[in-house]
């Protein structure tokens, strides 16, 4: 039988992703995503370098998958703030990674931090293009949006018991509504600066 490098890496990747949501960086076994990729450990070091590389790799490329998969269209703010939604809903792995990430790293030296920052700036410069009347309102308006969302994913068990609600997607479709909603009056604002 022959070896397949790029099927080991692959599911030496998934494994590690579902590890590092779940126990995070400190919390993570080498071993156990050994075990559940169905590789040797020296696999793993020889194709990403140890634990804390691999960790930055998983949370870069899922960071890449929603870059590339959800754009935040000022012209079309809520329909893509109910996209961006849906993602996070289907992909709460993201949420975990990247609390990890606060928790366990250097703010300061992420992985694919310079990428990040320019994928940022240019929904940053979306928002300003849309009307908004300067850069610092664009960001504070970017930041909030990706709070409005990511809030509902990072902590399950306060949205639980806050919306008191024992059918979950209901609860997630009510979130959805809210933030959208919102979406929608901050894009109004937008329109109604810009026409001044």
């Amino acid at each position: 039988m022959r070896y397949d490098a790029e099927a080991t890496r692959q599911r030496i990747f998934q494994a590690a992703t579902a590890e590092f949501a779940e126990h995070g960086l400190a919390g993570a076994r080498i071993d156990r995503i050994a075990a559940a990729a169905q590789a040797n450990k020296q696999a793993i070091y020889l194709y990403f370098g140890g634990k804390e590389k691999l960790f930055g790799q998983v949370v870069r490329a899922k960071m890449d998958e929603i870059c590339h998969a959800v754009t935040l269209d000022p012209r079309a703010l809520p329909e893509s703030v109910g996209l961006l939604f849906d993602w996070y809903a289907e992909h709460p792995e993201l949420i975990r990674l990247l609390l990890w990430e606060s928790l366990e790293t250097d703010g300061d030296r992420i992985e694919g931090g310079e990428e990040r920052l320019q994928f940022y700036r240019g929904n940053v410069d979306g928002l300003l293009e849309a009307g908004l009347e300067d850069r610092e309102t664009a960001q504070d308006w970017l930041f909030t949006i990706l709070g409005l969302v990511a809030w509902n994913f990072s902590v399950p068990q306060l949205r639980r018991l806050i919306l008191d609600e024992a059918d979950q997607e209901r609860a997630i479709a009510r979130r959805r509504a809210i933030v959208v909603d919102l979406a929608r009056t901050l894009a109004e604002r937008a329109e109604a600066a810009a026409g001044r």
